[in-house]
């Protein structure tokens, strides 16, 4: 029996593949297209797709362990939806799902209630899982690490609330001790909700300071117009994905995103090393560490 790995060729699933291969965990990465992805030795490629039923139930009928991801698309929650009925059809009772932060409080944002509706089906129906609901991604900002370094402002309108930005790395190595401890357990486990935060709340200007400081120039935070950065967005993106991102930056000017108070040190019991700051994140990204 294996680990199946969802989202295998994206940032976080192929972290997650390479630290189970080298834990020594027997893994599948499923992909849609056979050779999509570079794997490591010994981790077998399943071809398959979430809204594909007959491929969906094949590749889950040896497996014990699930990691769930969805990238956001029109069909997120139909595709997690189905994934999960299909698991526990084939009596999968170890599962670790990628959720977002706060996805019970941006109601009004398409993929954070997508995600919520899966949490509820994993509760509704007992699913044995541990829910990881990280918060934005520091990983995030190498799409305007170019604007920041050519025109020294920081355009990720994030304002003033505070943000808890985590490192995909730390995201990858919490899934991979929770997919491990539950893999590894004799029976099904309790089900677990875990948000992940990095050590630092963040703001608009805290940001734009310590992209100043590892470029010694100065960056300045370029204002909380989310209509500006939708059209930005729109320009690279689908129309429909541009205007969730901005209904997702509004409610983190409202809301914020951070984590109730303990997760950071329960988070690090977990990791057992410190969460990795977003200066370090920054400092790597621009050379300067």
């Amino acid at each position: 029996m294996s680990i199946l790995v969802t989202g295998a060729t994206g940032t976080i699933g192929s972290l997650i593949i390479e630290r189970l291969a080298t834990a020594g965990a027997e893994v599948k990465a499923l992909v849609r297209q056979a050779g999509k992805g570079a794997f490591p030795a010994g981790v077998t490629e399943v071809v398959a797709d979430l809204t594909d039923v007959p491929s969906m139930r094949a590749a889950l009928s040896s497996v014990r362990t699930l990691f769930l991801l969805n990238a956001v698309t029109p069909d997120e929650v139909t595709q997690a939806l189905i994934t999960l009925n299909l698991a526990r059809e084939a009596g999968i009772e170890r599962v670790v799902y990628l959720s977002v932060i706060h996805a019970d409080k941006y109601t009004n944002v398409p993929h954070f209630t997508g995600k919520h509706t899966v949490e509820r089906m994993i509760d509704s129906l007992d699913i044995p899982a541990t829910i990881l609901r990280p918060a934005y991604f520091m990983q995030n900002e190498h799409s305007v690490q170019q604007v920041i370094q050519d025109y020294g402002v920081y355009p990720m309108p994030i304002g003033f609330a505070g943000v808890s930005m985590i490192d995909t790395r730390d995201i990858a190595d919490i899934a991979v001790v929770e997919l491990l401890r539950r893999d590894k357990a004799p029976g099904a486990l309790e089900p677990v909700t875990l948000d992940l935060v990095g050590p630092d709340v963040l703001t608009g200007a805290s940001a734009a300071q310590i992209w100043s400081s590892a470029l010694d120039r100065e960056v300045a935070y370029g204002g909380d117009d989310v209509a500006a950065f939708e059209a930005q967005m729109a320009s690279f993106s689908p129309s429909w994905m541009a205007y969730d991102m901005r209904l997702m930056m509004a409610d983190i000017q409202k809301h914020g995103m951070q984590a109730a108070e303990g997760a950071v040190e329960r988070l690090q019991a977990i990791l057992g090393r410190p969460l990795r700051s977003y200066e370090a994140f920054v400092r790597e990204a621009t050379g300067s560490a």
